[in-house]
């Protein structure tokens, strides 16, 4: 995340007031209640999220109820990469901590605050971004130096690593800032944790006795091994919502395929979007929907896929003259918008850890049914 890298530079920008504008009456609808979702295969407005400057990539990672958006712009993994929030459509830039030049921003709670990584000039380290407060150092286990969050509660609770001289762990920050190590699956030496519900479960990913195998974490039962789907050898999770379903992706020697765990059901094999296709999730919402990415043709496509209809291509839900593309679905809004990017889908999904895989894609979009 911390090393320079700059990427080139995609199709400039439209104009600023114009998308301000629209992204304010698409992004500015929120739900009260429990979350509705849309029919099956809507068709979606698209609506670019603008950089920092005219030329700015963006990589969009996270949504909350009230529609606003987090990640970042700039270069990719360049000195002027700043974590970004998209409110009514106005790129707002967050800064760094003290000493940095590098900041992106991974999730948003429903009160605005914000959870990602800044570097300090000397080690790559978590924050939480708050309107009142402004850039917060979140800190480490003790006699680590680095540290990043990936997600956030609506009561404070923040999910995330530590890293040191004895690895990296999977730890969870409470609402007053106290960290705890979650540990790691038995025989192992690494974990990650990269989701959090609103009851403080937490979902990842760690090593152990029987590989990189996806986890979830309650306060009841500890770190518990989800397993792979049948023949893998390899799983991570990405999302858990409040009724404990987790998403997340199984790898094994014939490829890849996004799956949803739960509890009673275990792990179920969402498909793909061609026969023998690979496919990898990102987000899943309270409604059990899930986005992510798909193998198809020589490149990717963004897909949504809900219980009753299955997997589809969100690319076949978008106006024809749109021109783009889409490569990934990386969030879910709870009206029903998705957070989708494009530009960079020629990698592949096998880009290994996904906290990190952002240098692939450089415009990002908001989709509304």
């Amino acid at each position: 995340m911390s090393e320079s890298r700059r990427s080139r530079v995609g199709r400039a920008t439209r104009a600023g007031v114009r998308v301000a504008l629209a992204v304010g009456l698409l992004l500015g609808r929120a739900s009260a209640g429990r979350p509705v979702p849309p029919p099956p295969n809507p068709m979606y407005t698209v609506v670019e999220l603008q950089g920092l400057t005219p030329t700015s990539l963006t990589f969009a990672r996270g949504m909350n109820a009230a529609g606003q958006a987090v990640g970042r712009s700039g270069y990719i993994n360049g000195t002027d990469t700043r974590a970004v929030l998209w409110t009514n459509g106005v790129a707002e830039d967050l800064g760094t901590l003290p000493g940095g030049d590098y900041s992106a921003a991974f999730a948003i709670n429903h009160r605005g605050d914000v959870v990602g990584s800044s570097n300090t000039g000397t080690a790559l380290r978590s924050f939480v971004w708050k309107r009142t407060s402004g850039m917060r150092d979140l800190g480490a286990l003790p006699g680590d130096t680095g540290s990043e969050a990936f997600a956030i509660s609506s009561a404070g609770e923040i999910a995330g690593c530590s890293s040191g001289p004895q690895g990296i762990h999977a730890v969870r920050w409470d609402a007053t800032g106290h960290v705890e190590d979650l540990g790691v699956l038995p025989g192992g030496h690494f974990s990650k944790a990269v989701a959090i519900n609103e009851t403080g479960d937490v979902a990842g990913y760690s090593d152990g006795a029987g590989g990189t195998h996806a986890f979830l974490w309650t306060r009841a039962d500890g770190m518990r091994d989800l397993g792979t789907l049948p023949g893998h050898t390899r799983s991570e999770a990405v999302g858990v919502n409040n009724s404990g379903q987790v998403a997340g992706t199984s790898r094994g020697p014939s490829g890849m395929r996004a799956f949803v765990w739960t509890s009673d059901g275990g792990m179920q094999d969402l498909g793909a979007l061609e026969e023998g296709g690979d496919s990898r999730a990102l987000a899943i919402d309270e409604a059990g929907r899930v986005v992510g990415a798909a193998s198809k043709g020589t490149g990717l496509a963004a897909f949504v896929w809900t219980k009753n209809a299955g997997m589809a291509d969100l690319n076949d839900s978008v106006p024809p003259n749109a021109g783009l593309v889409l490569s990934e679905g990386q969030g879910i809004g709870e009206v029903g918008q998705l957070l989708v990017l494009t530009g960079g889908g020629d990698h592949g999904l096998d880009s290994g850890d996904h906290t990190h895989d952002e240098e692939h894609f450089y415009r990002a979009f908001v989709l509304t049914p």
